[in-house]
């Protein structure tokens, strides 16, 4: 089969790989939520990752201030929720009481966790280095829970446009893999 041309702006919906997320933040004492889907794992130990949070998010300079957040990781059952946080401000809306989250507290950092998610991921900023220019966060995970079941959920992966994917089955190929991780 022949493939076709596909508008360059578009690639999110091929490339965009991790699960969407909810980080949620603390600064001066007003909590928020944002829906986020770029994210990448950038280190395995310190456990680092990196988020592209746009400079027009309330949530950008709340976390920039405070240097912590929260990623939390929701499943299929909260689409309705993940896609409507993403579409409404936090200048207007109290995200955790419109859409009945339970703020939890935290462990390590002052931002709290959503109780509704699969996981929280406790950050704090290790580099700032690329905020400026890229609006590009790199986060050290400082503590993290994860729901005991199910083993693996099933997250939601947004492909642009309104329009999210859900994973798919699991495939063990552990025995390919000699290095240990």
């Amino acid at each position: 089969m022949k493939k076709h041309n596909w508008p360059v702006e578009n690639v999110r919906h091929w490339l965009e790989p991790g699960p969407i997320v909810l980080i949620s933040s603390r600064w001066q004492e007003q909590d928020n939520i944002m829906t986020l889907g770029w994210h990448t794992i950038l280190e395995f130990s310190p456990s680092l990752v990196g988020c592209m949070i746009s400079a027009g998010n309330a949530s950008f300079e709340r976390i920039r201030q405070s240097g912590e957040c929260v990623i939390n990781l929701p499943d299929v059952t909260m689409a309705d929720t993940v896609a409507k946080i993403g579409n409404c401000s936090a200048d207007t809306t109290d995200k955790f009481a419109a859409f009945s989250l339970t703020a939890e507290k935290s462990q390590q950092v002052s931002a709290p966790s959503i109780a509704e998610c699969h996981a929280n991921f406790e950050c704090r900023l290790y580099d700032d280095t690329m905020i400026k220019r890229y609006n590009f966060f790199i986060f050290e995970v400082v503590a993290a829970r994860v729901k005991p079941e199910p083993e693996w959920p099933q997250t939601l992966h947004y492909a642009g446009d309104g329009v999210f994917r859900t994973d798919g089955e699991v495939i063990d190929r552990k025995k390919w893999f000699t290095k240990v991780s």
